[in-house]
């Protein structure tokens, strides 16, 4: 049990117990309940710590596996996901998920076991510099060279990790300062600063939304909660007021709510291409107008325009375009404070909202479901996979254009039903599923990969095949890295270079992790390997992939 102060006259000594167990109570004192980790050398008394401890150490097979997973249960839990592992090449290979967490603003602790400290800048084995290396794409790095602050160092880490814009941070673990013993009483949790409206707050957004004829809300960013997700919903609802969420964050506004009227980021859907442009409110929520949702930093750009911004980042990194005003709150807070702010519904709002979502409805209506003739096709799966999916169903995605399909079809009907990584990172796909099936173990997951994406990360299936993990696993196979052949063929058109793949039977390979697996190659065959996929799930509690072979043509809008 952790042990923290008592009052003056009351508390008893500590029991010693080693910094590298220290760090290990610190973590479950934060309500820690996995951590991701490749083993290594220069962490051994954090791994010891770990068998007492009551949190799930997940063995993962790379550690850009590890940091994914940390980073997709960052999103789940608002809560920082924890990844682990060992110094130089181990560092290297976990930067990937540090820089999604970065650009994601996702809460994210990774530690770094590190070569002795007398060994220091005398080029030891796997010696490199954490702060030279980390320092400008992590909120703070730190390296515990005194075995007295461990407790303290984890309270800070998960402190910055949490506040003000949620991201990475990095702790450097000397391996001999681990080993070292330690009485220092345990440092309770640092308590995060949640900001809110004020009077003056609700006066100039009230006063903006009054006078607009065509307000629109932007959702985006990680840091929800369910509840408050819900009750801006029914303030939107209750008002007519239309919501779009940020590229890669559906589900804060439910699919089938008639406020939402699409997501917006790259590859939008044409209804919501010009929305920016044509509202003449707009009201960030937990994101920021960033490159993405402007077109790179082109649209809406004008000082004149209104765009209230809701953050708790009070530097607005990342903002491009005019700032009438900034209300330093996180989302949660900020949705108690608006549900307060009643407003007469104007006409115009619900023409204007009820035109956006009839086209956002024609616009996600599903494809035919009968199969066609030749290749498999995305459409006839998501025709099959959808219906059948229960409603807190998650999906999650890594980059390419095969994430089109998720964007428009998927039925996301809550916040974090959609985990991706908004910096295009590919390998986040099946990572992330791994750890949404860990999170919400009976919640259908599912997971669409493309080929080229799959093989940067696929090996995490034996992960989850090791803690049993049940997604579904979808791989769209068109024998090329498609979004770089779809810009290729903008800018060198019929001069393809450095883009195709020779792909192996992917289905396979997930029996061989000890999974079920069953390749499509013609359209009529979906349907029944969909079918196979979800019962193997169902009946024999595994996870399942889906190889589906299809043209090189991969655009769903």
């Amino acid at each position: 049990m952790t042990e923290f102060p008592q009052p003056p006259g009351t508390a008893r000594p500590p029991v010693p117990r080693t910094a590298g167990h220290v760090v290990v109570e610190a973590l479950a004192a934060h309500g820690v309940e996995r951590v991701h980790v490749v083993p290594g050398e220069s962490y051994l008394d954090v791994l010891d710590g770990l068998v007492d401890s009551g949190i799930e150490t997940i063995v993962t097979r790379h550690e850009g596996g590890a940091a994914h997973m940390a980073e997709a249960e960052g999103k789940v839990h608002r809560r920082p996901g924890i990844a682990v592992v060992t110094r130089g090449p181990g560092a290297a290979n976990a930067h990937v998920g540090l820089h999604t967490a970065w650009q994601d603003s996702t809460p994210m602790v990774l530690f770094v076991g590190l070569i002795p400290f007398d060994h220091r800048d005398r080029e030891a084995f796997q010696e490199f510099d954490i702060k030279g290396w980390f320092d400008t794409g992590a909120k703070r790095v730190t390296v515990l060279d005194d075995a007295e602050r461990a407790s303290e160092i984890v309270a800070e880490a998960m402190f910055a990790a949490s506040s003000g814009r949620p991201g990475p941070v990095v702790v450097g673990l000397p391996e001999d300062v681990l080993r070292h013993e330690v009485r220092t009483p345990a440092h309770p949790p640092i308590p995060v600063a949640t900001g809110g409206m004020t009077a003056r707050d609700v006066e100039a957004l009230t006063r903006a939304l009054a006078g607009a004829v065509k307000p629109l809300f932007v959702t985006g960013g990680n840091d929800w909660t369910p509840a408050a997700a819900q009750q801006l919903t029914r303030w939107l609802e209750k008002h007519r007021i239309p919501a779009v969420a940020e590229w890669r964050t559906e589900g804060t506004v439910p699919f089938d709510s008639p406020s939402h009227v699409g997501p917006i980021g790259y590859g939008r859907p044409k209804p919501t291409y010009d929305l920016l442009e044509e509202t003449d409110l707009l009201v960030f929520v937990g994101t920021v107008p960033g490159d993405t949702l402007t077109d790179g930093f082109l649209v809406r750009q004008d000082w004149s325009r209104k765009n209230f911004l809701v953050t708790m980042d009070p530097s607005l990194r990342g903002r491009s375009g005019a700032v009438s005003y900034q209300v330093v709150a996180e989302p949660d807070v900020f949705v108690r404070d608006l549900v307060g702010i009643d407003l007469a519904v104007r006409p115009e709002w619900t023409a204007w909202t009820e035109r956006m979502r009839g086209e956002q409805e024609a616009f996600a209506a599903l494809p035919p479901a009968t199969p066609a003739d030749g290749p498999a096709r995305v459409d006839t799966l998501m025709a099959h996979l959808v219906p059948g999916l229960p409603r807190d169903a998650v999906v999650t995605s890594g980059a390419g254009e095969h994430t089109n399909w998720v964007h428009r079809y998927f039925p996301t009907a809550g916040f974090a039903s959609m985990l991706s990584a908004r910096n295009g990172s590919m390998g986040y796909s099946v990572p992330s599923a791994v750890a949404a099936s860990l999170s919400h173990p009976g919640r259908r997951v599912v997971t669409v990969a493309g080929d080229g994406e799959f093989l940067m990360d696929g090996q995490e299936l034996a992960t989850a095949a090791q803690y049993g993990a049940t997604p579904l696993v979808v791989v769209v196979d068109n024998g090329e890295y498609g979004t770089i052949r779809t810009h290729q063929e903008r800018h060198h058109p019929g001069r393809v270079s450095g883009t195709q793949l020779k792909n192996p039977d992917f289905a396979l390979m997930a029996r061989a992790f000890g999974g079920f697996g069953v390749r499509a190659e013609r359209d009529v065959e979906v349907p029944g390997a969909l079918a196979a996929a979800l019962r193997a799930i169902d009946e024999d509690g595994t996870f399942a992939l889906v190889h589906l072979v299809v043209e090189q043509r991969t655009r769903a809008y």
